[in-house]
């Protein structure tokens, strides 16, 4: 059986900021499209917030959703578990689950991690949320792909790969 990576994907402001009040501080439409199809087809894991962030189910991914309230109603096909290590249970054969957020899941998920595709706006940013520092020590950067602003994005990004210094 292949191992599983487990993958951290985010999208974080040069300060780490990654929402406000429930919801993305920016629109990049690139980042969104890098997501689905990164994710389609895999499990993804978010805790009680980020689920309600969202405006319904999003197709081809199972989701799993880990909240201290399981009473706290949630469609039938959404599995809801009481820890990270539960929801990674969840995953099954999935060879490549993602954890998707917020702050407080992205931060119990980075130890336990192999991968993180980050997308870094270059910008600062007013927030509530931010994403765990990326020690250098244990991640080595991978890959880096940096994008201009122009008509459909109001910010400059890299989207930046790395993997666990093994």
């Amino acid at each position: 059986m292949k191992e599983k990576t487990i993958t951290i994907i985010v999208a974080a402001a040069e300060n780490d900021a990654i929402g406000k009040n429930n919801d993305l501080i920016w629109s990049l439409p690139n980042d969104l499209k890098r997501f689905k199809k990164l994710t389609s087809g895999h499990c993804i894991i978010m805790g009680r917030k980020t689920f309600d962030s969202f405006p319904g189910l999003l197709p081809n991914r199972k989701h799993i959703v880990i909240s201290k309230k399981p009473s706290a109603s949630f469609p039938n096909n959404v599995v809801v578990v009481k820890s990270i290590e539960d929801a990674l249970k969840e995953t099954g054969d999935d060879i490549n689950p993602f954890i998707i957020g917020g702050g407080q899941i992205y931060k119990l998920a980075m130890d336990l991690s192999d991968r993180i595709e980050l997308t870094r706006v270059h910008e600062n940013f007013e927030a509530d949320t931010f994403f765990p520092k990326i020690d250098t020590d244990k991640w080595k950067l991978l890959n880096s792909e940096k994008h201009e602003k122009d008509e459909r994005h109001d910010f400059s990004y890299t989207y930046k790969t790395y993997i666990k210094n093994n």
